[in-house]
């Protein structure tokens, strides 16, 4: 792709997103996600293959019904209400259409088809932007009208997309469709809080953020995408290596490393909101996806030889980490002593 074009497409993404979370009006923050929507799809198709045309298409096409259903809510509320700001959103009716646009633009359950399949056709660093920052509008549209949504219907979606995109990430051999899955279980965890505190919802995404574009960079620079390569991955850079097993146990949660500290926040503040049953319920689910968090790491660092493979033993790169890499692989692993810092901040 033309330097210049990506150029264009990257500001685009970071002003419709810039449009949307700073807006009050419910067409403007429409126009930022639109804005969005198209800056990114040129970066999904941008290899010209089959695979990354038919993703871009679905893309498009979610996304399109998707902010329809958004401009149809809010045009319902104004109708109803009288007002067009984002924090008045009153009406019952448009609430639960809202809360079905902004799943489906996030790929929450059960609107999350397309998600995986987007991501498995779009290049590592098209796959990064989707799965952070294409999120934090809609995100920020919960969040802003987190008092009006309906607990019962975000408690039963979160859960059920806990427990989908564990169960569908057990059987993958294709990276960024784990990463997909898991992306859908993290939602799940997201949404659940989003009533009863919604800066925990932020905190969690930002963790996720950070420790995904983590894993991503990791991958993209050792330039695997299968679990067949990643086996074979570690002649390349093993200590970039190392570190990625302990960036993918931070995502799947485990003490004492970064992506521990939004679920043990989000299980306690469940408990004080008398949910116990639902904690125990998104905890152990979230069990499915530690599987194949370790099959990962086990194929990334533990098949370390003797062992037999067919495939060829790759050569060590000598070139230096880039220092983005370091620094997100530094703080997914090592933020949970900081989390007294992190609580006072938000």
């Amino acid at each position: 792709m033309n330097p210049q074009a990506k150029l264009i497409f990257t500001i685009s993404l970071m002003l419709g997103t810039t449009i949307t979370i700073s807006s009050h009006h419910w067409v403007m923050a429409w126009a930022g996600l639109e804005i969005n929507t198209l800056a990114i799809l040129p970066l999904i198709s941008k290899s010209h293959h089959p695979r990354a045309i038919e993703a871009a298409t679905k893309y498009f096409l979610t996304q399109s019904a998707a902010s329809a259903l958004l401009l149809f809510s809010s045009m319902t509320n104004a109708w109803h209400t009288g007002q067009w700001d984002i924090t008045q959103m009153t009406h019952p009716v448009s609430s639960l259409i809202l809360t079905a646009a902004i799943a489906m633009k996030l790929g929450l359950v059960p609107f999350h088809f397309w998600y995986p399949e987007v991501l498995q056709g779009s290049p590592l660093t098209t796959g990064l932007l989707l799965s952070t920052i294409m999120k934090l509008p809609p995100i920020t549209l919960l969040f802003m009208t987190s008092p009006s949504l309906n607990p019962t219907l975000l408690t039963t979606m979160a859960i059920l997309s806990a427990a989908l995109g564990g169960w569908m990430g057990l059987n993958q051999t294709q990276i960024r469709k784990i990463l997909a899955f898991s992306s859908i279980s993290h939602l799940g965890w997201m949404a659940i809080i989003l009533v009863y505190n919604p800066k925990l919802t932020l905190l969690n995404f930002y963790m996720y953020a950070l420790m995904t574009a983590a894993v991503f960079l990791t991958l993209n620079s050792m330039k695997v995408l299968k679990l067949t390569t990643l086996m074979t991955a570690w002649t390349k850079t093993p200590s970039l290596n190392a570190m990625l097993l302990l960036t993918l146990l931070s995502l799947a949660g485990l003490p004492p490393l970064t992506g521990f500290l939004p679920k043990w926040l989000i299980i306690q503040e469940l408990t004080k909101q008398d949910m116990a049953p639902a904690a125990t319920i998104i905890s152990l689910l979230s069990l499915l996806s530690l599987f194949f968090y370790l099959r990962l790491v086990y194929c990334t660092t533990i098949t370390l030889p003797p062992h037999t493979t067919n495939h060829m033993k790759q050569w060590h790169i000598s070139k230096p980490t880039n220092m983005l890499i370091a620094i997100l692989t530094t703080m997914s692993i090592t933020l949970l002593p900081m989390a007294p810092m992190i609580l006072t901040i938000i």
